[in-house]
């Protein structure tokens, strides 16, 4: 129960983190090219990395591992996630793997998004 409450607060605050950082330059930049979705991606890219490394070299532990990554950079971004994924699939050789995740998760992803408003426009 103690790691799921790390995980759950880590995910609120990297969440709230998400919505200000994302006020803030959408502020002082504006519409129409996302520069917050975008910078909070690399961010949480870069984040993602710097957490697994410091977990492979033995830095922090499993359970900071997981606050961090899962909680922290899941609620600030699942592009983190989708980052380390491809990156480790290009790390073990999975080079083909690595493409077509990358290519799956573009197509789909925007698929996806383009059916759900498709179906509502049509309720």
């Amino acid at each position: 129960m103690r790691i799921i409450l790390m995980i759950g607060t880590g995910g609120f605050i990297g969440t709230v983190l998400r919505y200000l950082l994302g006020q803030f330059i959408h502020a002082r930049i504006g519409p129409p090219f996302p520069f917050g979705t975008l910078t909070i991606n690399i961010i949480g890219s870069f984040v993602i990395g710097l957490v697994f490394a410091a977990s492979e070299k033995g830095m922090i532990d499993q359970d900071w591992r997981l606050f961090l990554a899962v909680g922290i950079c899941g609620g600030f971004t699942t592009f983190s996630a989708f980052s380390l994924e491809t990156l480790n699939l290009l790390r073990g050789g999975y080079t083909l793997y690595a493409f077509s995740y990358v290519t799956a998760s573009l197509a789909l992803g925007f698929l996806a998004t383009f059916s759900a408003i498709a179906i509502m426009k049509a309720i």
